[in-house]
């Protein structure tokens, strides 16, 4: 199930419905030095979930993932390593890594999600402006990592790719699709995930 980007504004005051008793939604970053995800992210999730947000900062090879002749990681071979460390605490797995990431049908994916294991990868390597010889823009980047981030959680919970353009949910062919969405999910994709729509 190869599952591109989407993300939610990080809203002040109280949060309503947040489930604190549930299991909660784990994020492994891998391999990542900027430290402003860490800082960041779990505000961003916390408001799109309404759920607790557990950040955990890994060293971890992913030399088994690496497929030489395409000099990138297959995203599948790293979900199913995850499912196998993923802690009974954690009901939902979400991890970012900084390397080039594609599914055998694919040239490249920004990231995958598996709906049953409840497992999502995304890359970092393709959501950055230098990759493609442009200057760097680190709020377009955390803007873009943010919406993968949704968008791929959101298939954890179920949630298939939606036809509105506007929703995180909405499938990327391309970075301008990400850049076109906006951080939250349509009125129907928060009915789907029980949300309130304010």
């Amino acid at each position: 199930m190869v599952l591109l980007p989407f993300i939610f504004p990080c809203r002040e005051g109280k949060r309503e419905n947040m489930q604190t008793g549930d299991k909660k939604i784990c994020v492994y970053i891998i391999r990542e030095e900027d430290s402003t995800l860490v800082e960041n992210l779990p505000h961003f999730l916390e408001s799109a979930f309404h759920r607790k947000i557990k950040v955990v900062e890994m060293q971890m090879s992913l030399d088994f993932a690496y497929y030489p002749k395409r000099k990138q990681y297959c995203s599948s071979v790293i979900s199913d390593k995850l499912k196998t460390i993923k802690t009974e605490q954690c009901e939902h797995l979400l991890a970012i890594v900084s390397v080039d990431l594609y599914v055998p049908e694919l040239n490249f994916v920004f990231g995958e999600a598996n709906s049953q294991t409840k497992v999502a990868v995304i890359s970092t390597i393709r959501l950055r402006q230098e990759f493609y010889g442009l200057l760097q823009n680190k709020q377009l980047f955390l803007e873009r990592l943010t919406k993968e981030a949704v968008h791929e959680l959101g298939h954890t919970h179920g949630l298939p790719h939606c036809p509105d353009r506007k929703c995180v949910m909405h499938f990327s062919n391309s970075l301008r699709d990400t850049d076109f969405k906006s951080y939250s999910f349509c009125p129907n994709c928060k009915k789907k995930l029980g949300l309130k729509n304010r």
